[in-house]
């Protein structure tokens, strides 16, 4: 079994200072085989922010998987964000935007949806699937796959599918074929669990998506700040979801969800919905 920490949308810059230590102290708890962070590390790209969000991912164990978010590239600085709007991202988090861990049960693939073009929206291209595809050829079939976006791939309902990253149909149909199980993302600052049935009507495939809320942000869009820690075995995966406590001032968990696969087709388990607390 596979133990993964899923944050996002840490957005240093807007952070809820009181959450960081408590969160450091349980990611290190949790003891986790990668810790995934998908996207909008600042609030708006700004050298300071990306030095904040750089000492927090210092703070936590390794190995990370991280990709940027909308917000990480520059707003108001218009010659930045067109001539170079990774690139404080690239000098303070990483210079890999396409991040991979592979390890004899687990493949994690990091992919950027960032766009300096839009504001918020993101997009995947034909070459960054191409390369999903080559990295994953050849993997044994055991593995379970694993993408990172900011993005998402599907919606929680109530969402607009706006929110949605462009291209998603032709992703998805190459995520079929080479076997992908899980898709996490962020961006909407709201946890969700789910399948892709319903959005990709796709003969024999449907992939797991696992949506983080925001971390620390202030900026909660109605939910407490969260995250997920996610158990991965061959043929299940577990959902623990941590919500902020502002009476305890602490992280405590909220709800698990059990996920089950049969074939190509990932699958709610009936009897896995469960909730602490509450």
């Amino acid at each position: 079994m596979r133990t993964l920490v899923h944050l996002s949308d840490l957005h240093f810059g807007r952070v809820d200072p009181e959450l960081l230590e408590p969160l450091r102290v349980l990611v290190h708890q949790v003891a986790p085989d990668v810790v995934v962070v998908s996207g909008d590390l600042t609030q708006r790209a700004k050298s300071e922010e990306f030095e904040e969000a750089r000492a927090f991912l210092d703070s936590l164990p390794g190995p990370q998987i991280v990709v940027p978010g909308n917000h990480d590239i520059s707003l108001y600085n218009v010659l930045r964000r067109f001539l170079a709007p990774l690139d404080r991202y690239r000098r303070y988090i990483t210079d890999d935007l396409s991040p991979v861990f592979i390890d004899n049960e687990i493949a994690v693939l990091g992919v950027n949806t960032a766009r300096s073009l839009t504001f918020k929206d993101g997009r995947v291209n034909e070459e960054q699937v191409e390369q999903i595809r080559k990295h994953l050829a050849g993997l044994p079939k055991a593995l379970t796959r694993i993408i990172v976006t900011h993005h998402p791939f599907d919606l929680p309902q109530g969402f607009d599918d706006d929110d949605l990253v462009d291209r998603a149909p032709m992703a998805m149909q190459v995520f079929a074929e080479s076997g992908v199980d899980v898709l996490m993302a962020g961006h909407l600052h709201a946890s969700h669990s789910g399948n892709t049935s319903d959005r990709y009507a796709m003969s024999e495939y449907a992939a797991l998506v696992i949506q983080a809320g925001t971390a620390t942000s202030t900026r909660g869009r109605g939910e407490t700040n969260s995250f997920n820690v996610v158990r991965i075995d061959a043929d299940k995966v577990e959902v623990d979801r941590y919500g902020w406590d502002v009476i305890g001032k602490a992280y405590s968990l909220v709800s698990t969800e059990k996920f089950l696969r049969c074939g190509n087709i990932w699958a709610a388990h009936n009897d896995g919905l469960m909730a602490a607390g509450i």
